[in-house]
This record gives structure tokens, C-alpha cells and sequence, in this order.
């Protein structure tokens, strides 16, 4: 069998190599000190300087020289590799060979810009979990939405989001990382944008919908992304400091929705078809950060080892010799070199056929040549994390990913619907068999539910119901006019006789009532934003102390990471917010489940960045971004079966939440536990 690896070398420069993973024409090579160089390539930077003059500060110290250090751990793993009497594969070889390029480049500026981009493209995908939460209070009265409106509305981010992290992982595997968050960004910012004008329910659904997609890929590339420019010791660590920007995402649009929704004057109209309130002033504000990402990766470059991946050897040496010098110029030491000789990647049978398939036939061939050949390719990495030696990993990864997944999201959404409960239920007041003739209601209801009642030529005036419910009751020869309902029902009443003049309540809003006589005159059309009462201070403080409590989590697992392990933060981040959640048995006021949703999301954090981490570094560089798509998609999947589930039981019964998130985080911890360190595992 042809090996692919001949004839793909890149070589820069001359000299002896050492740390060299090879022999021959295969080597990969470093030189141990800095080559003569040719009169034209010396840089000013180097001019006058002796490098036999320099003496390392930490010597009279015994502190070991960096560089003796790097040398030592390369000549370990050979020995560790030796001692297993294991023969090295071409992926392992290219693996340590660009370990040991990472190492040389240092940890620096380069990787902190880069930080700071992708930071801002995970904040964007905190945001829009956020974004419809917060807008819909708002949008089902600019809209008239219906409940089962409210819902779908509420479902289609997630299930886009799990559309876009599929599709996305795979081709960023395929067509590189950089250029697939570019596009996935700029679809979300678009469909952003134009979301904030909708002004139908159905136009606002579908931009959300691609809105949704384009977002989804930004966790499965970032993770993939970021990694492949980070040296082993530094890797688990700046992964979870980059989680922490989904924190951020959620303290910023909780402050942005709070200082923007309410302001319901900040918005304007033209005529009676075209409004723009607040809150679709809200969702721009809240494209911001995918916007700030999408323009810092323009100045970002493809990541090497996808590069080396695909056998773009040329582009890749550019790229790593533009990380080395960005880094050592910052620190102070410009004359450093990228002593980078030879580097070899590559030459797969795929690569070879999309070039013979694209370059024949008309242009719309060649692209449905291409586009085909993509999807296959895609799929077929998809299917190949089932194979021998990534299943077990597979499996395991899939149950960690829905059990997590499926208890924080259905807790997300069951902790504010029970803080919203539990205050209906304190202003609820219950009337029993009252009779009330002749009189005038010149005063809102609101909270009330009203039983057996009987209502005789009563009138209602000028005057907003919200919550309110009347059962078997009579109204007979009643008058409602100018009525504004929120949320009312009558279920089971005899109206007899009755007028119901200017009105919103529509004939949905009976339920198995007896009509006897009754009119309706002039029903209200069209919906009525409520510009003080729909907006609760308490719903944007919810979610930003939710955000906020993730931080100690954040902080816990980056400088616990590396000395723990990742296994052990998981399993037991996972198993301790499962104790959290049986706490919940125990929680009889808003308070006591804020509180308790701050010590769970505060947790649970930690696991999350564990999972992220580990996930990033079971699977080879050809796949990584495929797996963690998958896995981020079945993870939306458990979201909406979550929330579902949870947001039903809400007035009807907290043991099925509670019972269920507990097994679940229980199932996945123990499951987490039987996962394999990779503290100490180079990149594949």
C-alpha cells in the first residue's frame, strides 16, 4: 500500500534535526541550536546579538533551562513509547511531532487574541438561549401568539441549534475550522438581524430557526478550534477559562434585557403595519457579541493541524511560524527563530478524488460533484465514531452529554416557571358560591378564581382580567365591554342573556360552556402589549444570578483541572448537583429556589467543563469536530426533551423533576468515573 505520507514534505531551511520522530526523508526536524543564516535572512533584530553571551537568569538558581525541559518530557514519551514496545503509527508521529511545534511556540499572545475571538463566538451561543426567553413576554402580545405558539417558538431554538452543531462539527472537519464559524457566525448575525423586523409570527419563527442553525456550530468549532493552537499542560486549563464566556453570555443579555425590554417607549411605528417596540431593539443589541466574533476572525488564521490534516504542509508552516513570532516578539525575546525544518502531512485517497471529480465537467457539475462527494465524506466520519476503537468512547461521551444536558436545561426551565408559580399562588385569592347582583366592576381582576358563582345583571367595564377563572359559574344578563384579558377562562359556566361588547375574550377562552341568548359585538382584533406588568424585574434577576453562580464552577474546574483530572471534576460535579437536586424537596419559597438554583448551576458548571475538555481530546484532529457535533446535537435533543418534561409538571408535581434530573446526573456520573484520564494525552 502506497504511503501517503512520501513525497508530502515540507522543508524550510537546512541544518541536523534533532527530536526527530524518523529517519530519512520522513523526518520532522527541530535544530537544536539557531543555524547560520545567509546574510538576507538575518533580521534586524538579530543584528549584533551573541547568543554564547546570553546566560540563562535561573542557572546559579538550579532552575532548569525551559528548553531542557521541553527536551526531557520529548525524550520521556519516547522512552515511555519504547518501554511499551508499541511501534508508533503516522497519526501518533505527526501527533508528537506537532505537540513538540506547540511547545516550541509557547503559550502567549497569539493564543490570548484568539481567546478573547472565540470567547465572544461561545458568549454568542449563551445569548441566543437566552434570547426568546426574554422577548417572549413581549412578542406574544406584538405577535398574538397562542400558548402552543409560545411553545414551538421556544423549542425551535434549540432543535436549529441541534441542526446547526451537526451539520457544522462535520464540516469543519472537512472544509476547515476557521472558514465554517465565519459562515456559521454571519448566518446567525443575518437572520438576527432580520428576526428584529419580523412582524408575523411566522417570519419571526423561521429567521430564529436559521438563526439557530448558524449558532449551533459555534461550540463543536470553537472547542476544535482553540485546542489545536494549545500545548498539552496548557490545554485543560485555557479550555475551561474559554467556557466561562458562556457565563458572560448569560449575565449580558440578562443586563441588556432588563435595561432595554421595559423601556417600551424606546421603540416606534409605521401606521398600523409596521411596529418596532423594545424588545426587537433587544434582539440586535443581543447580536452584538457573534458580531465582534465574526470580525475578529477575519484576522485569524485556518488552525495548522487541520491544515496538516488535509496536506496543506505550505499553509501550515506559515501559520505556526506566525504563532511562534507573535508570541516570543511579545514576550520581549524577538530573536527567537521558528527552527522548524521539515514538516510532513498527509496525502489521503479523499483528497485525490475530489481533485480528479472537481476538475472535469461544467461548473455546475463540478459543484454538485463536490457537494456530493462533501456530504458522503461527512457522513461517513459520522459513522465512523462507532468503529472499534472510538465506540466505548462514543457511548460513554453520548450518555454523559444527554444526562447533563437533559437535567440543567429541564432544571433552566422548571426553576423559573416555579418561582413564577409560587407568586401566582401567593397573590391567588379563591371565591367560593358568591352571589353578586347588580353591580358595576370599575376595577381590574387579577389572581382570582372564582367557583359555583352567580352573577346577576352584573357589568364589567372598562377593565383588565388577568389570571383569572371562573368554574361552574352563572352570568346571566351581564354586560363585558372593553375588556383586556391575560390569561382568563371560563370553564363550565351558563351565560345566559349575556353581551360581550369590545372585547378580547374569544370563544377559545369558553370551555364546555352553556351559551344561552348571548352575543358577541365588535371582538377586539389584533394584541395588546402590556407596557408595565409584563415585564418583571424578577425574571431578568433569575437568570442573571443563574449566569453568575456558574462562575465559582468556572473558576474551580480551570485550576483544578490539570491537578485532579478531568474524570474525577466530572463525576463528582455530576454526583454532588445530583445531591443538589434532591434538595429541592426542601425548597417551599422563591428564595429557597433561587438559592438552590445558584448552588446547582454553580455545580453543575464545573462537569460542563470537564465534559468540554475531554471531549476535545478523545478524538483524532480528522474527527474531533464531528464528535463534538454529534455529541452537542444529542445534547439540544436531551434540552427539549428536558424542558418539555419539566416545564408540564410545574403546579402539578415536583417529585417527577426532581426524581428524574437526580437519576439522570446520578447515571452520568458514574458513567463519567469509568472514562479514561487524558491529562497527559497528546492530541491525535
Amino acid at each position: 500500500m502506497t504511503d501517503h505520507y512520501q513525497n508530502n514534505i515540507y522543508h524550510q531551511g537546512g541544518g541536523d534535526a534533532y527530536g526527530t520522530y524518523g529517519e530519512g526523508q520522513d523526518g520532522y526536524g527541530y535544530q537544536a541550536d539557531y543555524p547560520p543564516q545567509d546574510e538576507d535572512a538575518a533580521s534586524d533584530a538579530t543584528e549584533g546579538h551573541d547568543e554564547e553571551d546570553q546566560m540563562y537568569e535561573g542557572e546559579y538558581q538550579g532552575i532548569p533551562h525551559p528548553d531542557e525541559v521541553k527536551a526531557a518530557q520529548r525524550a520521556a514519551r519516547a522512552k515511555a513509547r519504547e518501554k511499551a514496545g508499541s511501534s508508533v503509527s503516522e497519526l501518533e508521529e505527526l501527533s508528537e511531532q506537532y505537540e513538540d511545534i506547540m511547545e516550541d511556540c509557547g503559550h502567549g499572545k497569539f493564543q490570548w487574541t484568539l481567546f478573547v475571538v472565540l470567547g465572544l463566538a461561545l458568549m454568542a451561543d449563551g445569548v441566543e438561549c437566552f434570547v426568546v426567553a426574554f422577548v417572549l413576554p413581549s412578542a406574544e402580545k406584538d405577535l398574538c401568539l397562542s400558548n402552543a405558539e409560545k411553545g414551538m417558538l421556544g423549542h425551535v431554538v434549540f432543535l436549529s441549534m441541534m441542526v446547526g452543531a451537526f451539520l457544522w462539527g462535520g464540516l469543519a472537519d472537512k472544509v476547515g475550522r476557521r472558514r465554517c464559524l465565519i459562515v456559521a457566525l454571519a448566518i446567525n448575525c443575518v437572520f438576527a438581524f432580520l428576526s428584529s423586523f419580523a412582524q408575523s409570527y411566522g417570519f419571526f419563527l423561521f429567521f430564529r430557526l436559521l438563526s439557530g442553525i448558524g449558532i449551533g456550530g459555534t461550540v463543536p468549532i470553537v472547542y476544535s478550534y482553540f485546542s489545536e493552537f494549545l500545548q498539552m499542560d496548557k490545554r485543560g486549563e485555557h479550555l475551561s477559562w474559554l467556557c466561562m464566556f458562556w457565563m458572560i453570555g448569560g449575565i449580558y443579555t440578562s443586563f441588556t434585557a432588563w435595561g432595554i425590554i421595559p423601556r417600551y417607549g424606546w421603540g416606534f411605528s409605521m401606521g398600523t403595519e409596521f411596529q418596532f417596540h423594545s424588545w426587537r431593539m433587544f434582539v440586535l443589541v443581543a447580536a452584538l457579541p457573534a458580531i465582534a466574533s465574526l470580525v475578529g476572525l477575519t484576522f485569524m488564521p485556518e488552525s495548522p493541524r487541520f491544515l496538516l490534516e488535509n496536506a496543506k504542509h505550505d499553509e501550515a508552516w506559515m501559520i505556526l511560524k506566525q504563532v511562534h513570532d507573535t508570541n516570543w516578539r511579545a514576550k520581549g525575546q524577538p530573536e527567537k527563530v521558528f527552527t522548524v525544518t521539515h514538516i510532513k502531512a498527509p496525502k489521503t485517497a479523499e483528497d485525490e478524488f475530489i481533485e480528479i471529480q472537481s476538475a472535469t465537467g461544467t461548473p455546475v457539475q463540478r459543484w454538485a460533484v463536490r457537494s456530493f462527494t462533501l456530504c458522503k465524506l461527512v457522513l461517513r466520519n459520522v459513522a465512523s465514531l462507532l468503529s472499534a476503537e472510538l465506540r466505548f468512547a462514543t457511548l460513554f461521551m453520548a450518555i454523559i452529554w444527554f444526562c447533563i444536558a437533559f437535567s440543567y436545561y429541564g432544571l433552566s426551565v422548571w426553576f423559573p416557571d416555579m418561582i413564577k408559580h409560587l407568586e401566582y399562588e401567593s397573590k391567588l385569592m379563591t371565591f367560593h358560591r358568591e352571589r353578586v347582583e347588580n353591580v358595576h366592576f370599575n376595577f381590574s381582576l387579577k389572581y382570582q378564581v372564582h367557583k359555583e358563582g352567580e352573577y346577576i345583571r352584573d357589568k364589567f367595564i372598562s377593565i383588565e382580567m388577568k389570571s383569572v377563572k371562573f368554574e361552574d359559574s352563572l352570568f346571566e344578563d351581564c354586560r363585558f365591554e372593553d375588556i383586556r384579558s391575560t390569561d382568563t377562562v371560563f370553564e363550565n359556566c351558563t351565560i345566559r342573556s349575556t353581551i360581550f361588547y369590545d372585547t378580547d375574550l374569544s370563544k377559545e377562552k369558553f370551555i364546555d360552556c352553556k351559551m344561552e341568548n348571548t352575543t358577541f359585538e365588535h371582538n377586539k382584533h389584533g394584541c395588546h402589549p402590556d407596557t408595565v406588568e409584563e415585564n418583571d424585574v424578577l425574571i431578568y434577576l433569575v437568570s442573571f444570578l443563574g449566569s453568575l453562580a456558574v462562575l465559582p464552577g468556572n473558576i474551580i474546574s480551570a485550576l483544578f483541572v490539570e491537578k485532579i483530572g478531568r474524570v474525577k471534576i466530572i463525576g463528582g460535579s455530576m454526583l454532588i448537583s445530583a445531591g443538589c437536586s434532591f434538595l429541592l424537596f426542601l425548597s417551599f419559597s422563591q428564595s429557597a429556589i433561587i438559592a438552590l438554583q445558584c448552588l446547582f448551576c454553580g455545580v453543575s458548571a464545573a462537569a460542563w467543563n470537564g465534559i468540554e475538555v475531554v471531549t476535545v481530546e478523545l478524538y483524532p484532529a480528522s474527527k474531533r469536530a464531528t464528535a463534538f457535533g454529534v455529541l452537542n446535537a444529542l445534547c439540544k435533543l436531551a434540552a427539549i426533551l428536558g424542558s418539555s418534561i419539566f416545564a408540564s409538571c410545574v403546579g402539578v408535581t415536583k417529585a417527577i423533576p426532581i426524581l428524574l434530573s437526580f437519576a439522570a446526573l446520578v447515571c452520568g456520573g458514574m458513567v463519567a468515573l469509568r472514562l479514561p484520564d487524558t491529562r497527559q494525552k497528546i492530541l491525535q
